[in-house]
């Protein structure tokens, strides 16, 4: 089964590919692999997780901001790419996640989005990955995801 097919099976609508906010683009290609800059989880424009971690927000609250920081990541690969049936493999996730002091749960969080990634790309999904706690991200987000893609 495609990836895009999946997707549909999943019931899982990319959004619309968010928009950069400063000086940088949202997609390099070098060689097989496209490096994807970090990417916030937005929708229709807006921030809908802010806050950090332990004090304003739950991990499954920081688990659903990683999931759609995720979709947003995708969609850009999508846009890039054509169609995200030509991912051969997802190689590595890095994820900041904005961490109250004290709160350990990174790994958690970052498992929105891993778990996400294997139930779309089976064996291809799994992924090396970094789960790091931030004092503070871009625009208050509870989450910033950076993806590394090895590509057709």
């Amino acid at each position: 089964m495609s990836y895009e097919a999946k997707l549909k099976e999943l019931q899982i609508e990319l959004p619309q590919p968010p928009k950069p906010v400063a000086t940088y683009i949202p997609a390099v290609r070098a060689g097989d692999l496209l490096f994807l800059s970090g990417v916030l989880p937005m929708q229709n424009g807006q921030l809908v997780f802010s806050g950090k971690l332990g004090r304003e927000l739950t991990v499954e609250q920081g688990m659903e901001a990683a999931k759609l920081a995720l979709l947003n990541a995708l969609a850009i690969a999508k846009q890039e790419l054509g169609s995200l049936d030509r991912v051969v493999r997802i190689v590595k996730v890095v994820g900041h996640v904005a961490s109250a002091e004290g709160f350990t749960d990174q790994p958690q969080v970052l498992n929105g989005a891993s778990d996400l990634l294997v139930a779309v790309f089976g064996e291809a999904g799994r992924h090396a990955r970094v789960a790091i706690g931030a004092a503070e991200l871009p625009r208050r987000a509870a989450v910033e995801i950076e993806l590394i893609l090895s590509v057709t």
